[in-house]
């Protein structure tokens, strides 16, 4: 589980190509600072384990569903990326709730500079629109956001000057694709009210299952 704080902007070394998968060696002495093999790190977003590491760096696998589902099969060697090392039981929850599964892929449509910070617009695919509300939270290639504004198929978060100096978000130009996770609560709910038979694991009625009682149909003389 992570938090959508990026802790480090690292550097994509190396792309092997595994044929079915590829192998990223990735450059970040913040996170990889103690890791051991089969620790989990997000990668713009994306939760990827440890296979190698050393020298500041570590190696891991991404297969090709995860190529194919988010924008790691875009990254090149040179490219920069935001990293993020699993939240400590026990630690501050900076941002909110970031499992790492990414959810989709929108692509950066408008940046509209201010003095002080800059807004940002993304387009959004319409499966995940239902889940994005005005400041509501969305995980953008791993980075915990606040949502300004919730179209159909687009969405916009302010980015103070932080987060354009520390993540990739200051360097993505019009057309430049992002990962998507959007909260996973919203989806939790969503499943719990839409699915029949819920109220026997959680004891309430769901959507489906509420509705007039037997005894408010009764002409009011029986009631």
């Amino acid at each position: 589980m992570f938090t959508g704080i990026v802790e480090e902007l690292g550097e994509i070394t190396a792309v092997e190509d595994l044929g079915d998968a590829s192998r990223f060696t990735v450059r970040g002495p913040v996170v990889t600072e103690g890791a051991k093999h089969g620790d989990s790190i997000a990668v713009n977003g994306v939760c990827l384990t440890v296979v190698d590491y050393g020298d500041g760096a570590f190696t891991a696998d991404v297969m090709a569903e995860t190529l194919k589902r988010s924008s790691l099969g875009a990254l090149r060697a040179g490219s920069r990326v935001n990293l993020e090392r699993p939240m400590a039981l026990g630690g501050r929850l900076g941002g909110h709730l970031v499992q790492g599964h990414v959810d989709g892929t929108g692509r950066l449509l408008e940046r509209i500079p201010a003095e002080h910070w800059e807004i940002v617009r993304i387009s959004l695919p319409a499966e995940l629109s239902r889940y994005v509300v005005e400041k509501g939270s969305i995980t953008v290639d791993g980075i915990s956001l606040t949502v300004v504004e919730a179209a159909a198929d687009a969405f916009t978060v302010s980015l103070i000057p932080t987060t354009l100096a520390l993540t990739t978000l200051g360097r993505k130009q019009p057309g430049d694709p992002v990962n998507l996770e959007v909260d996973v609560i919203a989806k939790y709910v969503e499943r719990m009210l839409t699915t029949p038979g819920a109220e026997a694991t959680t004891g309430q009625p769901t959507a489906a299952a509420t509705g007039p009682t037997a005894a408010d149909t009764q002409p009011e003389a029986v009631k």
